[in-house]
């Protein structure tokens, strides 16, 4: 999961038109453990989600529904509009089963005639993703004797 803070400089509004998905390398999927990441708890800002099938020819980011732990939010596509006082956050699940995929996101903005496009990565590296089918899967919980460890994670 890839999570993009998206806020304008001013009051002036700025919309994001489109957010493209560019696979730079695909590779046989990397062997070794898998552990899930995914307990912990998130901000106040509702995200807007998008799912991405690394495994498609042609991969789209595309918008999907979600929650706020009590409401579901309904799948809205772009364009979005930010500025300095409402910020968007995007939350990109990006998936794969048969490669170790290097990808990175490209969004375009437009405001007050101006346009422009920005490279999302990893500190100007390509995020990478990997299929991982068939490895040993762990996660971070509390065992039978009530103390916290890695452990198999069954989900």
């Amino acid at each position: 999961m890839v999570q993009i803070s998206v806020q304008g400089r001013s009051s002036t509004a700025v919309v994001l038109e489109d957010l493209r998905v560019r696979v730079v390398s695909r590779e046989a999927p990397v062997q070794g453990n898998a552990y899930a990441m995914d307990q912990g708890c998130g901000g106040a800002l509702t995200p807007r989600y998008f799912s991405v099938d690394l495994d498609k020819d042609r991969p789209i980011a595309q918008s999907r529904p979600g929650n706020d732990s009590e409401n579901v939010i309904p799948a809205v596509k772009m364009p979005y509009r930010v500025s300095s006082t409402d910020p968007e956050i995007l939350l990109v699940t990006a998936e794969t089963v048969t490669c170790d995929c290097g990808w990175y996101l490209e969004l375009d903005w437009s405001s007050q005639g101006r346009t422009g496009t920005v490279r999302i990565d990893d500190h100007g590296k390509p995020f990478r993703t990997t299929g991982i089918k068939g490895l040993p899967r762990y996660r971070y919980g509390t065992d039978a004797a009530g103390q916290r460890a890695w452990m198999e994670y069954d989900g």
